[in-house]
């Protein structure tokens, strides 16, 4: 049981747990966002925000294209605010926080591969490498 127990508390599954639950609580945020504002403005330019009711029928057997097209637009607009309103803002934020850091690893000369800056010697390719302190800028 203890191994189990270390299993659940472990970091990493309750880093998971928590993104899981905050991103379902996001992800009806900009659902209800979109349908409260965008989905409007869309229906003020298009005439219609619904398109669910749209179909097709071939003898005699109905193909409900219009609840992919509702969806197709829904997840176009969730990806929009997304991107827009959380992964850029982020990562701008993580650009300026790690402006001041000073870089870990380098490239190799002869594979391009990245090696710690104090290598001596390419883990990849094995050749001698001059060591960073030594580089000319």
């Amino acid at each position: 049981m203890s191994g189990f127990k270390k299993f659940l508390i472990r970091g990493n599954l309750v880093d998971l747990a928590v993104a899981f639950v905050v991103g379902a609580a996001f992800a009806g945020l900009v659902k209800d966002f979109a349908s409260s504002f965008i989905t409007p403005l869309i229906a003020l330019i298009g005439g219609k925000p619904d398109y669910t009711r749209l179909a097709v029928t071939i003898d005699g057997t109905t193909f409900p294209y219009g609840i992919f097209v509702t969806s197709a637009v829904t997840f176009a607009i969730t990806a929009t605010i997304v991107y827009f309103l959380v992964v850029l803002p982020t990562s701008k934020l993580i650009e300026r926080m790690d402006r001041g850091k000073e870089a870990a690893e380098r490239e190799c000369p002869q594979c391009l591969s990245d090696i710690p800056v104090k290598a001596l010697r390419c883990r990849f390719c094995t050749s001698e490498v001059t060591p960073a302190a030594e580089m000319p800028y």
